[in-house]
């Protein structure tokens, strides 16, 4: 019915990676993305002949590598931070080329709905960077949504005049976070889609982005102000918002995240086999 492919972030599994690379062509998954910022697929760990190693592994399960997860977890919004937090995320770039994907996927900070305000601007310069780096090497990078409206960073991203900074449609934060329509979200971010998250949610109240995100100091509070939920079982709307991924001519990844939870194994089975049966 649908032309997507289905992929799984293999740090879900939550084993070391030769065998949770097994489990992910086990359980059904075409595909894989893999955290490129910490341990042993960082570029500075994943050196010479190790990276050929890595990527024989993956295909001779017959996997390929969807994205790498190119978050740092700063965000771009400190100028000091910036010049060397780009460079790094070069590298994590270059790292994907050889490992034949184009798209890592990335939190950018919070963007703010004013144009005017100082964030904004700074945000702007430095993913206008990455954006023609990545335009250089024909790839991109894929700001994971949710901590802005999908209209505040459409208009954002409008601005680069390019697709090398472009978007990870993470339906689940949406739902979460901003309480904003992932359908809508598709329809709005057309022009930007490169990849996706397969994640699930409800938001149990309102929390200011800049609180959930770390990027302003928080009270404490009892209780999560979200919940992360098993696919097929929160609120987002995965029949319509398929339909629209389809509608919009997005054919790619549809990459199963699962962050929480004690069985990620059994988690990951339900949702790919959930993706499958609306698939098919």
């Amino acid at each position: 019915m649908y032309d997507f492919s289905i992929g799984v972030m293999l740090e879900s599994f939550k084993l070391p990676i030769p065998e949770a690379i097994k489990k992910a062509k086990e359980l059904g998954a075409e595909g894989i993305q893999v955290y490129a910022t910490y341990g042993e697929l960082s570029p500075h760990n994943l050196v010479g002949a190790k990276r050929k190693e890595f990527l024989d592994m993956v295909k001779s399960n017959g996997l390929v590598i969807s994205a790498l997860c190119g978050d740092l977890g700063k965000g771009f919004h400190d100028p000091a931070k910036n010049p060397e937090l780009i460079e790094e995320s070069k590298r994590i770039l270059d790292l994907a080329k050889e490992l034949e994907t184009n798209i890592v996927t990335t939190h950018i900070g919070v963007v703010p709905s004013d144009p005017a305000n100082e964030r904004y601007q700074i945000m702007q310069e430095a993913c206008f960077k990455l954006a023609q780096y990545a335009d250089s090497l024909d790839a991109h990078f894929a700001i994971e949504t949710g901590p802005e409206e999908s209209a505040v960073l459409k208009k954002f991203l409008d601005g680069l005049h390019s697709t090398g900074v472009a978007v990870n449609m993470d339906p689940a934060n949406l739902v979460m976070v901003t309480g904003d329509d992932p359908v809508q979200a598709v329809y709005n971010l057309k022009d930007y889609i490169v990849h996706t998250h397969a994640k699930d949610g409800r938001r149990n109240y309102y929390r200011a982005p800049e609180e959930v995100y770390g990027l302003v100091e928080a009270e404490m509070l009892a209780s999560p102000s979200f919940t992360e939920l098993p696919l097929g079982t929160g609120n987002v709307d995965f029949a319509a918002y398929l339909k629209a991924l389809d509608e919009i001519g997005y054919h790619g990844f549809l990459t199963v995240e699962r962050e929480v939870g004690d069985t990620p194994e059994k988690d990951i089975q339900t949702a790919v086999e959930f993706l499958q049966k609306l698939i098919h």
